[in-house]
């Protein structure tokens, strides 16, 4: 695991996700030179939206990851864009990375209502260990240009020692406030704290970094009416192991909690039962949950699986009871 080899692919339903069809590659062209990872949203205006990683590939097979360092090989951000529904797609664009450091980011990019661009990401340790890298937060790239120019702020910031943030999202809520939240463990001892999530009025100023109530990891967020969110998360460490999700009211002083149940139970978590932290994240058997709320008012959640009924990318559809 851990091959510097990721292609982004493509598959469209038409049906609320009961079946799926026309599985491509995006960039087929660039499979040989550069290793991408990308998450999809689409904009108010009706554009499809890729955000994410690229890492050059510069010897087949090689690894984009150090166990030695616990950082990734040097990478860029970057971005890219579709006005035919996915069909066809602009190269992608290089957004600047502004800190010492590689980035992780999973999450797609947000296009808020007034047509600002604002992507997460959390700095990482590179393959040299002389580099410093502040892991103690969370930082927004934002761009109010289409993507010619970015500026960048801090969405979390963490008081704890020797703790870092990871697999983050940013969403607009219903009320028009920006919603940010992800991972945060302790980067030795690799325990995992609450769930952190911080608020802004517009995606470059943000309120005190709060603790959700939540003990997760990975995270995906979605909007909800009347300024409610959801959240899914992983759950790796206390029974019972799957994906879970979360109904919260987020405000500047408490995340609102509302609900928190299982939505998909997994077989096992790891390879091996007994690693389950962030620097065994190659033992990993499921993760990356996105929610994403249909036009039907359907709930689809989508994560990817190593499990022993099969691997790939899963998804769970569900409804919302009309009381929420």
């Amino acid at each position: 695991m851990a091959a510097n080899d990721f292609q982004p692919m493509l598959a469209q339903s038409r049906d609320h996700g009961r079946t799926w069809e026309n599985h491509r590659p995006i960039w087929p062209q660039l499979a040989a030179e550069w290793s991408i990872f990308v998450s999809i949203s689409r904009s108010p205006d009706g554009r499809l939206m890729l955000f994410g990683m690229r890492w050059p590939i510069d010897e087949p097979g090689e690894s984009f990851w150090s166990d030695e360092t616990q950082g990734l090989k040097q990478n860029e951000l970057v971005w890219s864009c579709s006005h035919d529904d996915g069909r066809s797609w602009q190269p992608p664009r290089v957004v600047p990375i502004p800190v010492p450091g590689a980035a992780e980011a999973p999450a797609p990019l947000c296009v808020t209502s007034d047509e600002r661009w604002l992507g997460c990401y959390s700095p990482y340790h590179t393959f040299d260990p002389e580099l410093s890298v502040d892991r103690s937060r969370v930082i927004v790239m934002a761009s109010d240009d289409q993507g010619q120019t970015w500026k960048n702020s801090e969405m979390l910031r963490f008081s704890q020692p020797r703790s870092g943030g990871a697999e983050a999202w940013v969403i607009q809520l219903s009320n028009g406030r920006l919603l940010g939240t992800g991972w945060h463990l302790h980067l030795d001892d690799q325990q995992d704290y609450p769930n952190p999530y911080a608020l802004s009025d517009d995606g470059l100023h943000w309120g005190p970094t709060r603790c959700t109530g939540i003990i997760g990891q990975s995270v995906g967020l979605a909007a909800l009416p009347n300024g409610y969110a959801l959240m899914a998360y992983n759950q790796r460490k206390s029974p019972p192991i799957g994906v879970w999700l979360t109904l919260a009211r987020p405000t500047d002083d408490d995340f609102g909690l509302l609900a928190n149940q299982i939505v998909w139970r997994a077989e096992v978590g790891t390879h091996d039962s007994d690693a389950a932290d962030h620097s065994h994240w190659t033992n990993f058997r499921f993760g990356e949950p996105s929610v994403t709320v249909l036009d039907d008012g359907t709930l689809l959640v989508v994560f990817w699986v190593d499990q022993p009924d099969g691997r790939g990318v899963r998804f769970v559809r569900l409804r919302m009871k009309p009381d929420g």
